[in-house]
C-alpha cells in the first residue's frame, strides 16, 4: 500500500513539472512576440522575414509544451487512474 502511495506521488510531482515547463514555454513565447514586434518596429522593411522567422520559432517551442501536456495526460489516465482505484480498493 505504502509503495501505490509513493507512485502515485511521484506521478503527481512529475505532472507537476511538467505542467511548469509548458506554462514557461508560454512565456517565452511571449517573450519573442514581444521582442518581434520591436524588431519590426525600427526595420519595417523586413517584417516579413521577421514574422515567418519568430512565427517558426513559436513553432518549434510551442511542440514542447505540447509534449509535455501529452505526458501529463499519459500519467494521469493510464497509470495514476488505476492506481488509484487500486489504492482505494485497499482501503
Amino acid at each position: 500500500m505504502l509503495e501505490i502511495a509513493i507512485m502515485v506521488a511521484a506521478i503527481a510531482i512529475g505532472s507537476g513539472i511538467a505542467l511548469v515547463s509548458g506554462g514557461l514555454v508560454g512565456i517565452g513565447e511571449g517573450f519573442v512576440a514581444g521582442k518581434a514586434v520591436e524588431a519590426m518596429a525600427r526595420q519595417p522593411e523586413m517584417e516579413g522575414s521577421i514574422r515567418t522567422t519568430m512565427l517558426v520559432g513559436q513553432a518549434v517551442s510551442e511542440s514542447g509544451a505540447i509534449y509535455s501536456l501529452a505526458v501529463v495526460l499519459l500519467l494521469i489516465f493510464t497509470v495514476l487512474q488505476p492506481l488509484v482505484a487500486r489504492f482505494l480498493e485497499l482501503l
